[in-house]
């Protein structure tokens, strides 16, 4: 019986404890928040015509404007 109730919890537990899948889809996560990240920045400094520092002091101006 002891055989029997070990090898039903070894099965249960060994998917759980299998963690390539979700390794896998962490690293995905992170390459997609990278992506979306570098696509808004483009998007951002595309349209800006003052370039990186105009996008910066807007960026200060609206945090300060929030804070008060």
């Amino acid at each position: 019986m002891k055989n029997l109730l070990l090898n039903a919890w070894m099965n249960l537990m060994a998917p759980v404890k299998n963690e390539k899948g979700a390794q896998s889809l962490e690293w995905l996560g992170l390459a997609a928040l990278l992506i979306l990240v570098l696509g808004i920045v483009s998007t951002a400094v595309s349209s800006q015509s003052g370039g990186i520092t105009g996008i910066i002091e807007s960026i200060i101006e609206k945090i300060t404007n929030m804070v008060g």
